[in-house]
C-alpha cells in the first residue's frame, strides 16, 4: 500500500477545535485499522474535501479522488490478502468509509459500490455453503476479478435498482440472463447506477431466464464497460450525492463469458438471506456526513470554521443547547453503527438482524437530522454554497431512499420480524 503524504503549510493549520476520530475516543482499534484511518483522514482532509464543492456543482464524477484511492491501495481494501489485497473485514471497511464520508460523501458512497463487489465475492462468500465444484469455480472466477483490481486498478460498479420490487428482495430482477454456449446474454435496465461512465466493469444483478423464475435464480455478472450492446443514457442532475453520477444503464443482447460470474449460480440468494449486513455498507458514507455536520457546527460557533469570520457565537444558551442535542444524537448514531458492524457475520441472530435494520434507519435519518440542526444553529450563512453545510444537508437527505434498506423498508422489517417468529402466521 502506498502511503500518501501531503505537506500542509503551517499558516493553514488552525488552532482550536480538533475533530474527534470517526469511531470516537477510546474505541479499540488494531494497528492496521489505525493506519488505514490515518490514511483516509489525510486523503479526505487534504484532497477530497477541497474538491467536493466543485464535483457537486458540476455533478461530475470525482476522477481525481479515485486516482488517489488507487494510488493509496484503497481500491483493494477488501480484496483478500491471498489475492493481493489488504484483506480488510467489514468493520474495518465501514470505519474507513465513514472517515472518507466526512470529507466527501459522494466519493465514499461511490467507493462503497466498488468495494462491495470485492467484499461480497471475498470474505462474505467464503462463509457460504458451496459444493467443492462450486467453490473451485468461484475461486477461478474471482481470481480474475481480483487481479484486475489489485494489479491493474480497475473499478467495479454495482448497479442495483430497477424501479421495481426487485432491489428490495421482493421479486426477481427484471434484467434477464439467458444461458448460451460459453456464457450468457443479458437484457435489461438499471437505474441510479453509480459510477456510470467511470467504472471499468459493472456488477449486474440479474435473473436467470427460465420458467417460473424466482429470487433464488439471481445471478451476479461483471459486464465490461465496452461490451457491445451496453450503453449509458439519461441526464444526471439530482438533489444530492451528485458526484456519484448514477445514470441509467441499458443492456441489449450483451454477451458475457462464463467467467464473468462474480458469484456461482444461486449464491447471491444465499448471501442475501444469511449475510444481511452486506446491505448495511451504504450507511458509512452517511455516518461520515453526520460527523461532518457536527464538526462544522462546533468550529463555526467557536469562530474557527474555514471560510468564515473569526466571530464566536458559542456563548449563547440556545446555541449550546442545540450543540448538546446534536452531540447526543451523534453519539447514539455512532454507537449503534459500530455495534451493528462489529456483529456482522453469517447467520446473525434475530436480535442482531433487527439491530442491523435499526442501525441503517438511525444512520440515514439522523444524518439528515444533524444537518438540519446544524443549518438552524449556524444560521443564514450556512445556506451559502461557499460553506459545506448545504451540500451535507442535500447529500444526507438521499440516504433514507437507498435500496435495498430504505428507511420505510427498515421499519417494515423491524416491525414484522419483531412480532413474528420464523414460520408463524395468523389464523
Amino acid at each position: 500500500m502506498t502511503n500518501v503524504a501531503v505537506a500542509v503549510p503551517t499558516a493553514e493549520r488552525r488552532p482550536g477545535y480538533a475533530p474527534p476520530p470517526i469511531v470516537g475516543e477510546g474505541f479499540p482499534l488494531t494497528e492496521g485499522q489505525r493506519r488505514l484511518l490515518a490514511l483516509a483522514s489525510e486523503l479526505g482532509r487534504e484532497r477530497f474535501a477541497p474538491r467536493a464543492a466543485q464535483y457537486d456543482r458540476d455533478a461530475s464524477f470525482p476522477v481525481e479522488n479515485f486516482d488517489d484511492l488507487r494510488e493509496a491501495g484503497l481500491l483493494r481494501i477488501c480484496v483478500p490478502a491471498s489475492h493481493g489485497g489488504l484483506g480488510a473485514d467489514i468493520l474495518t471497511y465501514a470505519i474507513v468509509a465513514a472517515e472518507l464520508g466526512r470529507h466527501c460523501g459522494a466519493t465514499a458512497l461511490s467507493w462503497n459500490m466498488h468495494v462491495s463487489s470485492t467484499l461480497w465475492t471475498g470474505a462474505l462468500a467464503d462463509d457460504l455453503d458451496m459444493t467443492s465444484e462450486m467453490r473451485a469455480e468461484h475461486e477461478r472466477h474471482r481470481a480474475l476479478h481480483f487481479e484486475r483490481i489489485a494489479r491493474h486498478g480497475r473499478i467495479y460498479a454495482q448497479p442495483f435498482s430497477e424501479g421495481s420490487a426487485a432491489a428490495a428482495g421482493r421479486a426477481p430482477f427484471g434484467t434477464l440472463a439467458a444461458k448460451v454456449d460459453g456464457g450468457w446474454v443479458l437484457n435489461g435496465k438499471k437505474i441510479f447506477a453509480s459510477l456510470s461512465g467511470a467504472a471499468d466493469y459493472y456488477g449486474i444483478l440479474c435473473t436467470e431466464d427460465r420458467p417460473d423464475r424466482s429470487v433464488r435464480d439471481t445471478l451476479y455478472m461483471a459486464v465490461p464497460a465496452d461490451a457491445p450492446g451496453f450503453s449509458i443514457v439519461g441526464e444526471w442532475d439530482p438533489l444530492g450525492m451528485r458526484a456519484t453520477v448514477s445514470r441509467t444503464l441499458i443492456l441489449k443482447d450483451v454477451f458475457v463469458a462464463d467467467d464473468a460470474q462474480l458469484m456461482p449460480r444461486g449464491l447471491y440468494y444465499q448471501a442475501a438471506s444469511r449475510w444481511p449486513h452486506m446491505f448495511l455498507t451504504l450507511s458509512p458514507a452517511y455516518m461520515g456526513i453526520a460527523q461532518a455536520a457536527y464538526d462544522f457546527t462546533v468550529a463555526y460557533l467557536r469562530g474557527e470554521a474555514p471560510g468564515t469570520p473569526p466571530v464566536k457565537r458559542r456563548m449563547y444558551p440556545t446555541k449550546q443547547i442545540a450543540v448538546a442535542e446534536m452531540r447526543i444524537r451523534l453519539e447514539q448514531t455512532r454507537t449503534l453503527f459500530l455495534r451493528a458492524f462489529a456483529e456482522a457475520k453469517v447467520d446473525p441472530s434475530k436480535d442482531e438482524r433487527l439491530r442491523a435494520y435499526a442501525a441503517q434507519h438511525t444512520v440515514m435519518e439522523n444524518a439528515n437530522e444533524l444537518c438540519r440542526l446544524a443549518i438552524r444553529t449556524c444560521g443564514g450563512q450556512s445556506m451559502m454554497r461557499s460553506l459545506p453545510l448545504e451540500r451535507l444537508y442535500r447529500d444526507s437527505r438521499c440516504g433514507s431512499l437507498m435500496l435495498p434498506w430504505t428507511a420505510e423498508l427498515c421499519l417494515d422489517r423491524i416491525g414484522r420480524e419483531a412480532l413474528y417468529e420464523a414460520g408463524e402466521v395468523d389464523d
